[in-house]
């Protein structure tokens, strides 16, 4: 019996612990959308499942590189810091781009995840601050712009791998990586946070969820995958990152900064290859062991 209620309470502290604030369910019900809250940080996913998306001609599952995001956490300033990622097709981007700016955020990168891509995508990084309810408000006819836009899109169930069953070794990845990931339908993404790097904003803590991550997300098979990711880096930790993936035979695909006016300066690549699964891991496990040094 006390092993029982101490159990109890325990997990009763657990679900206290993740329960999303009030001010934070408020910007979820502005949005309309749904979000969870961890390691103080609100996370609202806006996954494009509208896209029919192929890379160099084969069929790239939603999870694979296709799901925005928008994040807030509370900065010591009294204000909330937002932060995102949208993704968005080349007729979105200036739209979205005008609704941001003239709703006071700021668009602080605008760039490619990949080659030979259709139709083509492009992500674009967002800044604001404000109170969660101001936030909202304003970032609502934004997302409008992307939600209209997926609306009229025919159903792309076909490639956002929601119902499709592992077909990887993933713990083998897990192993080789270093760090346990998660699936997601057709995809396995193992998502790892940069905690060397004390990154703030206006006196927010800038963590993982918050957009200061590497990530590797893998899809297909043992014997034929593919492999598309993000490496956080600092400056002097670039070239050693970018000689590791093409020793490995991975592409380079794009380096740019997702935040302005932050310190120290972080550095985003993105990478992109095909092959064995293995093979495809130990190239992304070379890259991360040059982090750090």
């Amino acid at each position: 019996m006390i092993l029982v209620a101490s159990l109890a309470l325990l997990l009763t502290g657990s679900a206290r612990a993740q329960d999303i604030p009030a001010d934070y369910k408020g910007v979820l019900t502005t949005l309309g959308k749904t979000g969870d809250f961890k390691d103080g940080v609100l996370k609202v996913n806006l996954p494009r499942g509208d896209l029919k998306v192929t890379i160099a001609g084969r069929p790239a599952p939603t999870p694979f590189g296709f799901g925005g995001w928008v994040a807030l956490t509370k900065g010591t300033e009294g204000h909330e810091v937002l932060m995102g990622d949208l993704v968005l097709t080349d007729d979105q981007v200036s739209p979205v781009t005008s609704a941001l700016v003239d709703n006071g955020f700021d668009v602080t990168a605008v760039h490619n995840h990949f080659f030979r891509e259709q139709p083509r995508i492009f992500f674009m990084h967002v800044h604001g601050m404000g109170t969660a309810a101001d936030l909202a408000t304003r970032l609502k006819p934004v997302l409008a712009i992307i939600d209209k836009a997926a609306a009229s899109a025919p159903a792309a169930t076909a490639t956002t791998g929601a119902s499709a069953a592992p077909a990887m070794d993933t713990a083998a990845l897990a192993k080789i990586v270093g760090h346990a990931g998660e699936q997601n339908g057709a995809v396995y993404k193992i998502t790892i946070g940069r905690p060397d790097i004390d990154l703030r904003e206006h006196g927010a803590a800038i963590n993982a969820r918050m957009g200061l991550n590497t990530w590797a997300a893998f899809t297909g098979t043992d014997a034929d995958a593919m492999v598309a990711g993000d490496v956080a880096m600092l400056e002097g930790e670039v070239t050693r990152v970018v000689k590791a993936l093409r020793a490995n035979g991975l592409d380079v695909v794009a380096m740019h900064h997702h935040m302005i006016g932050t310190k120290p300066m972080v550095i985003f690549l993105h990478y992109y290859g095909t092959g064995s699964a293995t093979a495809l891991a130990t190239g992304v496990r070379a890259a991360l062991d040059t982090l750090g040094k």
